[in-house]
């Protein structure tokens, strides 16, 4: 097997030594590229952001922003990534590097003060200013018109939210979201916009060890599942988005990590009559542009779960294979009645989601077995939302977390599935709520005495988010709330 190697800035660089559970961080900055920062560990701060060149939505290549600190660099293996440093074009011999187009803007307005922030906000620029589909509105791109935008999109068709993931502590935010606002589009002669057209690095079949660990991925997921079957102890990666805080926050190691990222049999999105089928090592990122609208409730989690450079690495799978009661996923897909398909060695199974989780962190997967896809029934129920009740509107975990899924047919409630978070164990269905709507009118007193059945639903506990008092307030509310949204009336 070749030895494992990323390409950092064009330049091809071998992993080694670096230990398996090493992050791109760590990694970049023992080679000198001290413009990604470490500012939290767990993927908040964005002051790690770099990029990476990823299968494209739109084109062969997507230049996509990752939280380097959470990305064992092993995961890279073959891949293409570049820093802060690397965006810049290098110039003729004796003279400096002509800046990048987000560089100049977030210097020439003033975008940086101790710049500890700045180079994880400019990779995140970076991304989105290499976004394909991004596309000025009426106004033009000099930033002095907000028409055809609004407060989180410039009318250089800069989406905000790309940003979400990264935090400044001095600068201030109205300078940062001038320079976004004021950037152009790529010029042809942009190497980096270039390489868009170009096919993405193939994955290739990894298998690093250092000592008594390992980092492994497999070409195919009947290769995989026969590994998963042999070493049943191993951790099981796809973005790393949790695993690389256990990693970082409380210094867990592991024998075996296998990366599933890759897969195709896990990447797959197919749309029939009847089912949606999500392939489990589909981004969130990737997910939400192929879907495009199409599952309306996926659509109002997205923009709420974490951040765009989170989401750039998270999946489905991963979400659901952590059993965390408080994912921002599971109350939606319980909403939306999903089942799983979960695989092993000796053949697939289909399991509702409602009956996947069995306890805290706990869950029916069999040692061995991992999610494959997220299947979703159709047709969908027209009325939806999601309700995601935070201490930030963005970037945060939710205290509660409340998905709802109604057919209202002619005044009357036909069919209700609630999906609830942060109020249990593990996600629920809130049965008897639901119970409670079906057959009868949507009028106030219904909702009302629904609401009264929700505040009862699961057993929620105090902790530093949240009172238990509070979440259940907060569930009874979130119908009151849906019911209100679903009929107000039309101005004349």
């Amino acid at each position: 097997m070749v030895a494992a190697r990323v390409t950092v800035n064009g330049q091809e660089a071998p992993i080694s030594p670096a230990a398996p559970h090493t992050t791109v961080l760590d990694f970049l900055r023992e080679r000198g590229l001290t413009g990604t920062k470490e500012g939290c560990a767990e993927g908040e701060c964005g002051a790690c952001s770099v990029l990476v060149a990823r299968p494209g939505v739109n084109k062969p290549t997507d230049w996509v922003a990752v939280n380097a600190c959470l990305v064992p660099v092993a995961a890279l293996d073959g891949q293409e990534v570049v820093t802060s440093e690397g965006l810049a074009t290098a110039g003729e011999p004796g003279t400096a590097p002509a800046l990048h187009p987000v560089q100049e803007e977030m210097a020439a307005r003033g975008g940086s003060q101790c710049g500890y922030c700045t180079p994880g906000f400019v990779c995140s620029m970076a991304a989105e200013y290499y976004r394909p589909d991004r596309c000025a509105h009426a106004g033009g791109e000099d930033g002095a018109s907000h028409d055809g935008a609004d407060a989180e999109h410039g009318p250089n068709g800069f989406d905000l939210h790309a940003l979400s993931g990264n935090l400044c502590r001095c600068t201030g935010y109205r300078p940062i979201r001038d320079a976004a606002f004021a950037v152009g589009t790529p010029t042809d002669e942009d190497p980096l916009a270039r390489r868009r057209e170009q096919a993405p690095p193939a994955p290739v079949a990894t298998e690093y060890a250092q000592d008594d660990s390992a980092f492994v991925r497999r070409s195919t997921l009947a290769e995989t599942l026969h590994l998963l079957r042999e070493r049943p102890d191993a951790v099981v990666v796809a973005g790393s988005t949790d695993w690389g805080v256990e990693v970082n926050i409380r210094s867990r190691r592991a024998d075996c990590v296998v990366a599933v990222d890759q897969l195709p049999e896990l990447r797959e999105l197919r749309v029939e009559s009847d089912v949606i089928e999500i392939g489990a090592a589909l981004t969130l990122t990737e997910i939400e542009r192929r879907l495009d609208g199409a599952v309306p409730l996926l659509a109002e989690v997205f923009p709420q779960f974490a951040s765009r450079l989170i989401r750039n690495g998270a999946t489905l799978g991963g979400n659901l294979g952590t059993g965390s009661p408080i994912g921002d996923s599971p109350p939606a897909l319980l909403a939306l009645e999903a089942s799983l398909v979960l695989a092993d060695a000796d053949g697939e199974r289909e399991v509702p989601l409602a009956e996947y989780f069995t306890g805290y962190r706990q869950s029916v997967r069999r040692p061995g077995e991992l999610i494959r896809a997220v299947r979703l029934p159709l047709p969908l129920s027209p009325v939806v939302a999601f309700h995601k009740i935070a201490k930030r509107r963005f970037d945060d975990i939710s205290s509660v977390a409340v998905a709802f899924s109604l057919d209202v047919q002619d005044g009357v409630v036909r069919k209700a599935r609630i999906g609830l978070g942060g109020v249990a164990a593990t996600p629920i269905r809130a049965l008897a709520t639901e119970a409670a709507l079906e057959g009868r009118p949507w009028t106030a007193e219904t909702a009302e005495a629904a609401a009264s059945a929700l505040r009862a639903e699961g057993t929620p506990m105090n902790d530093h988010r949240a009172s238990a008092e509070y979440r259940s307030a907060m569930l009874g509310q979130s119908l009151l709330k849906l019911y209100a949204q679903t009929t107000e009336a039309v101005p004349s």
